[in-house]
């Protein structure tokens, strides 16, 4: 059951296989344990950068190709259900076609991007997906009557998933549920399918390929792989499952604007987290983004503790002042790629094999 739900693709690190659990089960306990409003936040932040980080890794990852317009269908996903659900009815129905033509122009955008530039050298076609972006974001902040311009859209979302839908009169394990509740457990739930299903992906023969592919594309064509038919299919696919991460995010805060799905710092932080988690690996975007995603949330908070308590000592408590949180950020990221060269995962996977290999001596 396992093996089949993992593709056969373990963890092979017990510290890697024990983080991975610690983080799903937190994941699915956190409205009963922490049942605050921005811990359910944080977390559902995390569930998304999950899907987001997921699909990038398989484009940068798993097929060598850099893009910058990622972050372009994250914010399709986005708009598709804030505009379907501002125009139509809040019902599942303007859910379903919002994300349906989501993904339709998610996945023609992709196919032309892909079709036109993957010939050409990866820093041009870096270039060209930067360019793509930046004149997407640019259209969605100027046309206000249909994206709300740079204010966004605010919309409402079907009755069970609105904090104010109760369904049941007494609370559940000291939970009371609602439709804030219910929408985190949808997320939860849809993000877990999504990631088995980019696992599956990523370990098919067509997923081999595309390693083959990143290892030495002149070899893989040599041996009869149409290289740019396969570069092609792995950036709409990526491009389709951004889409649908920013459906859920759309979902989950009831709102979208150019800065919620489509600002480059997302893309940004989507970069550091494939590298922070490891590159190839899959399993390193859930605990990139676990990480990455609580510090970004709480290393401030926890600054001002750290500084409050070194008041006696002046020139500590200015360096850990909360107002200089990033550049602690940037320094742990630093550290973290110092000491993990291949990311988390791929750092602790090399050292259990290392382990492995001196065991059968």
């Amino acid at each position: 059951m396992i093996r089949s739900l993992l593709s056969a693709d373990y963890p092979r690190s017990r510290l890697v296989a024990a983080m991975l659990l610690a983080i799903v089960v937190l994941l699915a306990l956190v409205p009963f344990v922490f049942p605050g409003a921005r811990s359910m936040s944080v977390a559902a932040k995390i569930l998304v950068f999950v899907l987001l980080v997921a699909s990038y890794d398989l484009l940068l990852g798993y097929t060598g190709i850099v893009s910058f317009a990622h972050t372009m269908f994250f914010g399709i996903g986005a708009y598709g259900v804030a505009i379907a659900s501002t125009r139509l009815d809040a019902t599942w129905g303007a859910l379903a076609v919002g994300i349906l033509c989501a993904l339709a122009l998610s996945a023609l955008l992709a196919l032309v991007i892909g079709l036109f530039s993957l010939r050409v050298k990866a820093i041009f076609f870096a270039m060209i997906t930067l360019a793509v972006a930046s004149a997407f974001q640019t259209l969605a902040s100027q046309l206000s009557e249909v994206t709300g311009g740079e204010d966004g859209l605010s919309f409402k979302v079907p009755r069970l998933l609105r904090p104010s839908f109760e369904p049941f009169e007494n609370p559940i394990l000291g939970l009371d549920v609602d439709g804030r509740v219910i929408t985190y457990y949808l997320l939860f739930f849809a993000v877990l399918v999504l990631f088995l299903m980019l696992l599956r992906i990523v370990n098919s023969p067509f997923g081999r390929v595309l390693q083959a592919i990143r290892e030495n594309d002149f070899r893989a064509e040599a041996i009869g792989y149409r290289t740019v038919v396969f570069r092609t299919v792995s950036n709409v696919l990526a491009a389709l499952f951004a889409t649908l991460a920013g459906a859920l995010l759309a979902i989950w805060l009831r709102y979208n604007g150019p800065d919620t799905s489509l600002s480059f710092e997302i893309m940004l932080d989507t970069l550091l987290i494939v590298v922070i988690g490891g590159m190839g690996t899959m399993y390193g975007a859930v605990i990139g983004s676990a990480l990455f995603v609580f510090a970004q949330s709480y290393l401030q908070d926890m600054m001002k503790w750290i500084s409050g308590g070194l008041e006696s000592v002046p020139l500590l408590a200015a360096l850990f002042s909360p107002d200089r949180w990033l550049l602690w950020l940037g320094l742990l990221f630093v550290l973290s790629v110092y000491h993990f060269p291949t990311g988390i995962v791929g750092r602790l996977r090399a050292r259990a094999i290392e382990r492995a290999r001196g065991g059968g001596k």
